[in-house]
């Protein structure tokens, strides 16, 4: 059973998302701001954080940030806010999806779904090297050639899987966003520039020079070896 953190202040909102995740298979525990939220994720095993950004005590990007410190647990933004600075925001400081207020209960079912799927490892899978760091897509685990662990979000992580399971071959744009992120994403450009630019932070020797998570201008990118 997937162990869900709901961080929501609407009452309303709150009761009727733990009923209905209750009812598809998921042990919710919800709270109504930011300090309940960090003591609960900081006691007992979270997989899945679905989170409000309008609480009370709290910025929820700021909140976002701390949870995102606990490990690589998928966090779903659920917000009234529409503004394409504030989904930028989010998933610059560790989101993994982004869903607006009011949404459909099908929709964010099915993102949810797709969160789990990509933080969940994939048997039988290879390992890809390069001079600088090594990418073990079995256990989905990233490290640099010194041994040290290079933490990535599942989101980061599963760009980089669809990436590396294909060294030298360009992926388009909207296959990208359609893989990660779903097939309601394919024109969400912006949300690849802010992912690879996290990316190439944490694996390039100069993420100013990219040498393997390149861009091929107005067709999409590719994983370098």
């Amino acid at each position: 059973m997937t162990d869900v953190l709901l961080v929501e202040d609407d009452d309303v909102v709150r009761r009727a998302l733990t009923l209905t995740l209750g009812a598809r298979g998921y042990h919710v525990r919800a709270t109504p701001d930011g300090a309940s939220a960090m003591r609960e994720a900081a006691s007992k095993r979270v997989d899945l954080v679905v989170l409000d950004l309008g609480l009370p005590d709290v910025d929820g990007i700021e909140l976002l940030a701390r949870l995102r410190a606990f490990g690589p647990m998928p966090i779903v933004v659920l917000s009234a806010r529409q503004d394409q600075s504030d989904k930028v925001r989010a998933l610059d400081a560790g989101a993994d999806d982004y869903v607006t207020k009011p949404f459909g209960i099908e929709e964010l079912l099915a993102r949810l779904r797709a969160a789990v799927r990509r933080a969940t490892p994939a048997p039988g899978s290879p390992t890809v090297t390069t001079a600088h760091f090594t990418v073990d897509l079995r256990r989905k685990e990233v490290a640099r050639t010194d041994g040290t662990a290079v933490h990535l979000t599942p989101t980061e992580w599963s760009l980089l899987e669809t990436l590396a399971r294909e060294p030298g071959v360009v992926v388009e744009s909207a296959a990208l966003l359609r893989e990660v992120w779903g097939p309601a994403y394919g024109s969400e450009t912006n949300y690849l520039r802010v992912y690879m630019a996290q990316l190439r932070k944490k694996l390039e020797p100069d993420p100013s020079r990219p040498v393997h998570l390149i861009t091929t201008p107005g067709i999409g990118y590719r994983f370098e070896a």
